[in-house]
């Protein structure tokens, strides 16, 4: 009976724990739509309705951060039987944190090129980009809201995550070697910001892989 109970609070730590993930991760998708909307709005001169996505990015990034202490106070509450299990998903949690930082300072960027007209070309590759995150924190979402119900189903979704982010990296290296077709009209101080911007949405979707090989742990545990 002891063991029965014991199992039993295992098994509602576990859960809980992943559903605090579910929410996080749905914030964490939450500031990558912000930011493709603000880009959106920014490359087709909507100045206001861009900085408005950028306040609400922020005040939703620090919505994850929150989270994340949350899940760290919920597992820390755990036996030792499921350590593995709580590690690995301790380990998903820190990286949609991450990839929340980086969606914010991409946000950061968009806020220092307000001023800033950009060739239509780069805007149109930026939002393109930022659209993929969009794809890949949507795939990497349903991945993880399958670990414990389907994990089949998990892991190939996390699979759908490494397809997109490596199509995303693609249009982000083509979109880098556009520097040197436009680099006698762009103001160099507003080029390294608009490098730093695509670089940041990058580094957000090698988080998304990361996350994803977290979740093909996870959901082999299942």
């Amino acid at each position: 009976m002891e063991k029965k109970s014991y199992v039993w609070f295992e098994k509602r730590r576990r859960t809980k724990g992943l559903d605090l993930a579910h929410a996080q991760i749905t914030k964490a998708l939450d500031t990558v739509t912000l930011l493709h909307q603000a880009l959106k709005n920014f490359s087709e001169g909507n100045r206001k309705e861009a900085r408005q996505h950028i306040k609400n990015l922020f005040k939703v990034e620090e919505e994850v951060d929150e989270l994340r202490k949350e899940v760290f106070k919920e597992l820390s509450m755990g036996a030792a039987l499921l350590a593995d299990y709580r590690e690995d998903l301790l380990h998903l949690v820190k990286r949609l944190d991450t990839l929340a930082d980086h969606v914010k300072d991409a946000a950061r960027c968009i806020e220092m090129l307000e001023e800033t007209q950009l060739p239509t070309e780069l805007c149109e590759n930026a939002v393109n980009i930022t659209s993929m995150l969009v794809d890949c924190a949507q795939a990497l979402r349903g991945s993880i809201e399958k670990i414990t119900g389907n994990p089949a189903d998990a892991l190939k979704g996390a699979e759908k995550v490494e397809e997109i982010e490596h199509k995303l990296d693609e249009l982000y290296l083509k979109t880098k070697a556009l520097f040197v077709k436009y680099g006698d009209k762009i103001n160099c101080g507003a080029m390294v910001i608009f490098d730093d911007l695509i670089e940041f949405v990058e580094q957000a979707a090698d988080m998304c892989a990361d996350t994803a090989d977290y979740i093909v742990i996870l959901a082999s545990r299942e």
